[in-house]
């Protein structure tokens, strides 16, 4: 006789409260192995960079009762996803690599380092439901506007040429021959430079250079075919039959499916390497009938019962079964290729092909998004699962910047889509200049505002950066909210390297002048030495 076997109760995982970053300390932490915690090492200059106490508050007020086990540090929740798409790993692995790596630990807001697993990886799904796109965006724009403004009240000043004892102002002609390529580099990455610390209040003097356009984030799904489409649809019906058939409601005999002979019919067409388009016609009208066939079937079964049986996932599978044979159907009747919010995949209903019109994919499945790039930084916009035309969203953008930063951008660099007669007139009529081509005759004024190739190059790189490097071309998501939570993650570790990025050129710019000035004060202690004709050449 087997014995039932006892529940075996699960360890969970201590739960740290959130700690100020202020109350962090690196000699504090206690690691293994004698270990010690470096202030070099990228975790911990991040973890210094980010602005915890302001961004942790938004992700508490998901959680108003006071009732029950308290919620997870939101700095735990949030440095977790985080490093998981910094890292690109899968939720399991993101554990596993908190529990080896301190400096991962220490990011988190730990005091110590532990082997235990800050939370279950099957929480990281619930944890994206909750992340939405909005909260994302908001953190990703405190994050963003914080950095720009510590950029600005960090920037160095001005080097002091030393004192002239022989009253000869050759010294000072030669510092300002040593700073004129750094000034000339950071002007063109400022907001404002002319501005204090204060340099976000509301005005009404346009600043800054804004860089937009839009870009698709594909799903990872099989590429679509209708032939494919219908023969899961059917598969899928199949298996509703079989959860719905009971023999005490039905009868002894089972309703026929014929899934063996639909299938063999299936592979024949998809295994030909060349099909002609009166095979793939046949072969898609004979998935119908199938699917039609089952559909009824499913129908019928359904009567016999009291209570509607099916849960509500299983429910949710056969609408999109029934839209998916009344789209298929039309276009089949029709000989079409088109119809109206169409689906191309049953797991995933949300997504819609986009017409992209690019050789490498002239068809991309997933969410077309409306991206922002201000000195760097990455802002999303809006975000569609249905194709729309970007010089409708020009005006949002334009808002949005307002809304960020205070005041409208001094020029918008966009795509040639962007620049209809209504967006040039929006712009005109808020003082914001379009570098782009003018419409019309090109006349003298036509070259003073035209968009060279090489000036749209940081978004476009951007992109590259955030499909090649952090999977924004494969959104393993499943559901449209944890998809959107994934994408609007990606954007917010754009930002956090830029962010690092930043940091370490403003370090290396602050040497840079420090090395320069005592250049200049060797050669102002020894002016006729061959060194003052390397320094003070405006090549070098």
């Amino acid at each position: 006789m087997q014995t039932k076997t006892s529940k075996v109760s699960k360890k969970r995982a201590s739960t740290p409260k959130y700690v100020s970053p202020n109350q962090l300390v690196l000699a504090g932490f206690e690691t293994p192995f004698a270990q010690k915690l470096t202030s070099e090492n990228r975790w911990i200059r991040m973890s210094q960079s980010i602005p915890w106490d302001k961004i942790v508050g938004h992700y508490d007020n998901l959680f108003k009762s006071v009732e029950g086990r308290p919620p997870i540090s939101g700095r735990v929740i949030l440095g977790a996803m985080m490093i998981k798409h910094i890292e690109s790993l899968t939720d399991r692995g993101t554990i596993q690599h908190i529990q080896e790596n301190m400096f991962m630990q220490y990011f988190l807001g730990y005091s110590s380092f532990t082997n235990e697993a800050p939370f279950s990886d099957t929480l990281f799904v619930e944890i994206r439901k909750r992340l939405s796109l909005e909260l994302l965006s908001k953190i990703n724009d405190i994050i963003a506007i914080h950095c720009i403004k510590e950029d600005d009240q960090n920037e160095p000043p001005p080097p002091t040429p030393p004192e002239d004892i022989d009253g000869n102002d050759s010294a000072e002609s030669d510092v300002d021959t040593v700073t004129a390529g750094l000034r000339d580099k950071t002007n063109d990455q400022d907001l404002s430079k002319e501005t204090s610390s204060n340099s976000f209040v509301k005005t009404n003097v346009n600043r800054g250079k804004l860089i937009t356009d839009a870009t698709v984030a594909p799903q990872n799904i099989t590429y679509p075919t209708d032939l494919k489409l219908l023969n899961a649809s059917r598969e899928k019906s199949e298996e509703l039959i079989d959860r719905l058939y009971n023999p005490s409601l039905h009868g002894e005999t089972k309703v026929r499916t014929y899934r063996k002979i639909a299938r063999k019919e299936f592979l024949n067409t998809a295994k030909k390497k060349s099909k002609s388009i009166n095979t793939i016609y046949k072969s898609n009208g004979s998935q119908l009938r199938y699917l039609k066939r089952n559909l009824g079937h499913i129908e019928s079964l359904l009567k016999a019962y009291e209570t509607f049986p099916l849960t509500s996932k299983e429910q949710k599978y056969l609408m999109v079964l029934h839209t998916v044979y009344e789209q298929q159907e039309q276009m089949h009747r029709t000989r079409t290729k088109k119809v109206e919010d169409r689906i191309v995949n049953i797991h995933q209903p949300h997504i819609r092909p986009i017409v992209r019109g690019k050789e490498s994919a002239k068809v991309e499945f997933g969410s077309k998004l409306q991206v922002a790039m201000v000195l760097g930084f990455t802002f999303i916009d809006h975000l569609s699962w249905d194709a729309f035309n970007e010089s409708k969203y020009l005006a949002h953008t334009i808002e949005k910047y307002k809304e960020r930063f205070g005041f409208y951008p001094a020029e918008v660099l966009a795509d040639q889509i962007y620049c209809t007669r209504d967006n040039r007139k929006l712009l005109k009529e808020n003082g914001i200049k379009l570098i782009a081509k003018p419409l019309g005759r090109p006349s003298s004024k036509a070259v003073a505002v035209h968009l060279s190739p090489g000036e749209r190059n940081p978004i476009e790189g951007k992109f590259g950066q955030a499909k090649i490097a952090y999977g924004l071309d494969n959104i393993k998501a499943k559901l449209k909210e944890t998809s959107e939570s994934w994408i609007a993650s990606i954007a917010l570790v754009l930002n956090l390297v830029a962010m690092t990025r930043q940091a370490l050129v403003c370090l290396i710019q602050e040497k840079y002048v420090m090395i320069r000035l005592s250049c200049v004060n060797f050669i102002h202690n020894k002016p006729n030495t061959v060194y003052f004709k390397i320094i003070a050449c405006p090549s070098c």
